[in-house]
């Protein structure tokens, strides 16, 4: 698979993030390691913004950005040589081949050039941990704050970078549409191969295992994020990743799949039946089908987010309420039944960051998403594509992929 993503990429998005920087510095940091049994580290996926502005995969990186020299500097970790032995390590020539930085530096070098950035500046920006993390319920890599710790004893005030970069993130450039459309078109392709051959299959795994090898039969990192393939009540737990039950006859299955390609994500779900569907799980199928399509009708540049996101809600309780699920449009039950949001970022990130913004702009990427989910009848059903904001409306990136059950 050749790659569009060269180090011009990064570049040009560190270019544009020293024009936000407004003659300050910005002191960001990789990723670490983090363990995954006894003395094995989980397989290393680099922070996205990290990522974004250097195209470095690796722990231990840092990124040096002077606004006021225009100049940027990457900091090698220190790899003792069974570290590297065991790991392996990226040169500094390979790194600024990679990224197109203007020097690579050691640590003690870092240490000696921020001792003197802090003789000049007051203030530094960094890449703080993301917002709202408590909601997370998990440990988070631990290197975004040591960073913060570590600057806040050079520097009188450390501010957060990260809002600054979900904005410009937010808008994505050609080239990062097209690896993106790359992912969404390996994807549809592999939903399309597993639901022909659909009553083959006997167990959840045997679909997740076709899929994870047609995406890296095509050369994809893999999968974007874990998939989930839920039968029957399992699909009534969101994010359900287990993939193992047994597949009964007249049951619906929940395919949330997306390829992962030069780090970008795809986002597809479909709802497929196993078997003969029942009359009703046509019906909340059809209910979350024509509400998928109103929703995605409404998507354009310069549309209200808040009105968006009520317009959305109203056409999901007008279905609930065609199901019999709840009494009026003036139910807050619905969130029983719809409990999660319409709609969220796509890039890098999965659940990538919109920069909070108040209008949809061109250059967005978002998915539509609408589900129900019936725990007491056993019923779960979602639709989600993956929508890009143009100029004049938007367009479906996943639109082939047909939605029938």
């Amino acid at each position: 698979m050749k790659k569009l993503l060269t180090a011009e990429f990064f570049a040009t998005n560190r270019q544009r993030a020293m024009g936000l920087l407004e003659g300050s510095v910005l002191v960001a940091s990789a990723y670490g390691a983090m363990q995954r049994s006894h003395d094995a580290a989980f397989r290393f996926e680099q922070e996205a913004n990290f990522w974004y502005l250097t195209g470095i995969e690796r722990a231990g990186w840092w990124l040096i950005l002077d606004a006021t020299r225009g100049k940027s500097w990457l900091v090698s970790p220190d790899v003792d040589p069974v570290h590297a032995l065991f790991d392996g390590e990226i040169t500094p020539e390979q790194a600024m081949q990679v990224s197109g930085v203007d020097e690579v530096i050691t640590r003690n070098a870092a240490n000696d050039l921020l001792a003197q950035i802090a003789r000049q500046h007051r203030l530094v920006y960094t890449i703080d941990q993301p917002g709202r993390a408590e909601a997370f319920e998990f440990t988070l890599n631990p290197a975004m704050r040591e960073m913060r710790e570590r600057l806040a004893r050079q520097f009188a005030d450390v501010q957060d970078f990260r809002p600054t970069l979900a904005k410009l993130r937010a808008i994505k450039q050609p080239v990062e549409v097209k690896v993106i459309e790359f992912a969404i078109d390996l994807t549809v392709r592999m939903l399309q191969d597993v639901h022909e051959k659909f009553a083959t299959y006997r167990h959840e795994y045997e679909v997740e295992a076709d899929i994870t090898s047609g995406f890296r039969r095509a050369g994809a990192a893999g999968h974007a994020y874990d998939p989930i393939v839920a039968a029957g009540s399992n699909a009534c737990t969101l994010h359900y990743v287990e993939n193992n039950a047994r597949l009964s006859k007249k049951s619906l299955v929940l395919l949330d799949v997306g390829a992962q390609v030069e780090h970008y994500a795809a986002d597809i779900t479909r709802t497929y039946a196993y078997g003969e569907a029942t009359k009703r799980q046509r019906a909340v199928h059809v209910a979350v089908q024509s509400a998928h399509r109103d929703i995605i009708d409404l998507l354009r540049p310069g549309l209200d987010v808040r009105q968006y996101s009520e317009q959305a809600d109203m056409r999901m309780k007008q279905a609930l309420v065609e199901l019999d699920l709840v009494d009026s449009l003036d139910s807050e039950q619905y969130r029983t039944y719809f409990p999660h949001a319409i709609s969220h970022g796509l890039g890098v990130d999965v659940h990538d960051s919109l920069g909070a913004p108040t209008e949809f702009r061109p250059g967005m990427l978002l998915t539509v998403e609408p589900g129900i989910y019936i725990p007491e009848e056993g019923i779960g059903v979602r639709i989600e594509d993956d929508i890009l904001i143009t100029d004049s409306g938007h367009r479906n990136l996943s639109k082939k992929l047909s939605s029938r059950l």
